[in-house]
């Protein structure tokens, strides 16, 4: 039976540290400061931004929502996002997607200063990232890697397997277990003999969004398990894109939908705005 790593031991954890950090940047006279974008009503974007806004609270900072009507304008958007960048009680800026349709992504992405770019979309914080030379990391795929290093697994010589190729966890995720040492092999819609590599995985990560994707044939006995996915199954109850009850049975670690992975993802939220008011204010 699987060790389950519990994203909410390990989230509380790493906001308790922030918030340590936090009290001595106070000290200096400095308090982190995040602003949060919202376009449009949509419901999963408000339970995502209510709880950064929580855990804001909790740790200590200051936080302001900006939460614009879904008829907002492309120039009104990065006329806001330009703003920001230019305030001094702002260290992090997080526009929080999808954006609806008639705004462009890409664009709110890079008009965000990257010093204050906390998602780390930017195209200078990917690249910085690919060569090894970071300020922040994706949070998603930053909580994996604290997760894995909360239990002492090692990834040196390991082989990782990542499902998924996203720009916002699959990618990123592979780069992180590659500057850890591991042997990584990035699996999407178009590979092959997907069970045969994912059997070979010591280590497994699951970022593909397809509720109990992975099945105990896909998994090799006592390999670790990191699930991202967060989906509805046929009976509208929260999953994974791993089929818990029989891949827990065969893995060594695995983490559990909910209270895995998607605790830690605000947690690194709030590291990476923690790290950009160090940066900004040369504290």
């Amino acid at each position: 039976m699987a060790k389950i790593i519990s994203g909410k031991e390990v989230s509380a954890a790493v906001k308790a540290r922030v918030r340590e950090e936090c009290e001595q940047l106070k000290a200096q006279g400095v308090v982190p400061g995040l602003a949060v974008i919202i376009v449009g009503d949509d419901p999963a974007s408000r339970v995502y931004v209510n709880n950064k806004k929580k855990a804001c609270a909790e740790v200590g900072f200051h936080s302001e929502e900006f939460a614009l009507p879904a008829e907002t304008t492309e120039e009104e958007l990065l006329s806001l996002v330009r703003e920001l960048n230019e305030r001094k009680d702002i260290h992090g800026i997080l526009c929080q997607l999808p954006l609806p349709k008639h705004l462009d992504e890409k664009k709110v992405i890079h008009t965000i200063a990257p010093e204050k770019d906390v998602d780390a979309f930017h195209p200078s914080n990917v690249g910085q990232i690919m060569i090894g030379e970071y300020r922040f990391l994706p949070c998603t795929p930053a909580g994996v890697m604290e997760m894995i290093k909360s239990e002492g697994i090692e990834v040196s010589g390991k082989n990782c397997v990542v499902i998924g190729r996203s720009n916002i966890v699959g990618k990123p995720m592979a780069m992180l277990l590659l500057h850890e040492n591991g042997t990584v092999t990035i699996c999407h819609s178009r590979t092959k003999n997907l069970k045969e590599i994912c059997s070979q995985a010591d280590i497994l990560v699951a970022a593909v969004g397809k509720p109990k994707f992975v099945t105990a044939d896909m998994v090799k006995e006592g390999a670790v398990v990191l699930d991202v996915g967060i989906n509805r199954d046929e009976n509208g109850k929260l999953c994974g894109d791993v089929d818990f009850a029989s891949v827990e049975k065969k893995a060594g670690y695995i983490t559990p939908v909910p209270g895995g992975v998607g605790p830690m993802t605000i947690a690194m939220l709030m590291q990476n705005t923690l790290t950009a008011a160090k940066l900004l204010t040369g504290c």
